[in-house]
């Protein structure tokens, strides 16, 4: 047996706020929406896919944000980014800990933490 792939990464959501996840996952970084499948589509939710980066909102009644855990995201232009982030009023926080390698963090409305990383800036680093 071997790992071969990763389908998606899940993260939790208040109930009733898709209309948010929307704006910031599909009209702020420019992750399309993607039905969810009939039998999912009762529990509310949202999905959102752009190439091989998926990223599923699930709710979860007792919410409470991933301060910690959260996705990294490579983008090609991450000054673009954090310059879009800041004036939709989206803190960003860059991070110089890994040498080379160029990255930032933000939250989504949600608060759960979402690493942005610039193509290109990852060879040889494992994070």
């Amino acid at each position: 047996m071997q790992i071969v792939g990763l389908d998606h990464v899940q993260l939790a959501m208040p109930r009733g706020k898709e209309s948010q996840a929307r704006a910031f996952y599909s009209d702020i970084l420019g992750m399309p929406e993607v039905p969810k499948p009939a039998s999912l589509a009762g529990r509310g939710g949202v999905w959102f896919e752009r190439g091989v980066v998926k990223i599923h909102l699930g709710v979860e009644d007792e919410f409470r944000a991933a301060r910690k855990a959260h996705p990294a995201i490579v983008v090609t232009d991450l000054g673009e980014l954090k310059t879009t982030l800041a004036a939709n009023g989206y803190e960003v926080l860059e991070d110089t800990g890994i040498p080379g390698v160029v990255r930032a963090f933000s939250h989504d409305p949600f608060g759960n933490r979402i690493e942005f990383i610039q193509d290109g800036t990852l060879s040889g680093h494992n994070n």
